[in-house]
């Protein structure tokens, strides 16, 4: 068998484990260079129609939903976000905003959470390494966003969410309001202190679950197995770190354009996708490892197919039914709040 032609590392700097299946991947590429080839070529034409600020219309969803071109991604991401709607909204300060926020002063305990944290974003990452000038790019990132909302400061996952958009922007100002059209607008209360969001949207998985994978519920509470033990990475870090980059990014393509909805729609493929496996586990352990081995077959691997059925296979995923269950799961949960303070008291 002849050496694969690929490098130890991918296009974005990080290394390919030492279990990579280059052939697989390999196998994978041979198609998925044809269909990124094409992509481009139409992405091109739109960005020269009489679209150019990318209007919401059905055709672009599908566009942005079949993957937008690594060069285009920046631009696109930036456009269909939502991201001039905040620029319009602190237009008081200019344009400018950025660079005066790094400054303002920061909370000493957060400015040390974020210089602890550097060096564990992407370690792996040619990019990353220590005192490159990523590095330094990203603590000033996150010192404006902090100094920008002091009530949220920092929460452990924005190093990698912001990590990964200035991998893909190359641009410190970009990606400081990306990762705020993130955190201010498509995830709110996702990196509060309390982290609220995630708690109940954890919650809401765990329905939607039951919904559209009832056996595969049954079996997790049968062997006793916390969603959240599961799926609070895939939450806080948008599936980086968890997910192969390309499919993260195809993942986050979708993301920028129809919101928190699309993180709905991947847990729940990766669980039915699964779910022979799943009810096969016997126990919490097996459970768990099982979780953790999905992630890492060739299935997610092939981001272009996996995209596809994220949007086919899963069904109907209105966002009036995630509201709605936001709804009841908050309500549940400051009932039960106010039960226990009363008890309490």
């Amino acid at each position: 068998m002849s050496a694969s032609t690929f490098s130890k590392y991918d296009e974005y700097g990080f290394v390919r484990p030492d279990d990579f299946d280059y052939a697989e991947y390999e196998k994978f590429m041979s198609v998925y260079l044809t269909v990124l080839s094409k992509r481009s070529m139409k992405w091109s034409r739109v960005m020269a129609s009489s679209n150019p600020q990318l209007k919401r219309t059905r055709n672009l969803r599908q566009y942005v939903r079949k993957g937008i071109p690594m060069s285009l991604r920046a631009q696109v991401w930036t456009s269909v976000s939502g991201v001039q709607w905040l620029k319009d909204e602190y237009a008081e300060y200019g344009s400018d905003l950025y660079k005066k926020l790094l400054n303002k002063p920061i909370n000493d305990d957060i400015k040390n959470i974020i210089t602890v944290d550097l060096p564990r974003t992407y370690p792996d990452n040619i990019y990353f390494y220590p005192s490159s000038e990523n590095q330094s790019a990203l603590y000033r990132i996150l010192w404006a966003f902090a100094a920008h909302n002091p009530y949220l400061g920092y929460c452990q996952g924005l190093n990698y969410i912001a990590g990964l958009l200035l991998l893909v922007t190359k641009n410190e100002e970009t990606t400081f309001w990306l990762l705020r059209v993130l955190v201010e607008k498509k995830l709110p209360d996702y990196y509060s202190k309390t982290m609220d969001g995630v708690v109940v949207d954890i919650e809401v998985f765990s329905r939607l679950v039951k919904k559209k994978c009832p056996d595969v519920a049954q079996h997790m509470i049968n062997l006793d197995m916390p969603w959240a033990l599961i799926v609070t990475k895939w939450f806080v870090c948008l599936f980086a770190e968890v997910l192969p980059i390309e499919t993260t990014l195809r993942i986050w393509d979708c993301l920028f354009y129809e919101g928190s909805k699309i993180i709905f729609r991947v847990g729940l493929l990766l669980v039915k996708h699964y779910r022979t496996e799943l009810l096969a586990c016997e126990d919490i352990g097996s459970l768990a490892e099982c979780f953790k081995s999905i992630i890492q077959r060739p299935f997610p691997l092939n981001c272009h197919t996996f995209i596809k059925k994220m949007f086919t296979g899963i069904g109907s995923l209105p966002m009036s039914l995630i509201n709605d269950l936001r709804v009841q799961v908050s309500a549940e949960r400051n009932a039960d709040m106010s039960t226990y303070k009363n008890r309490k008291g």
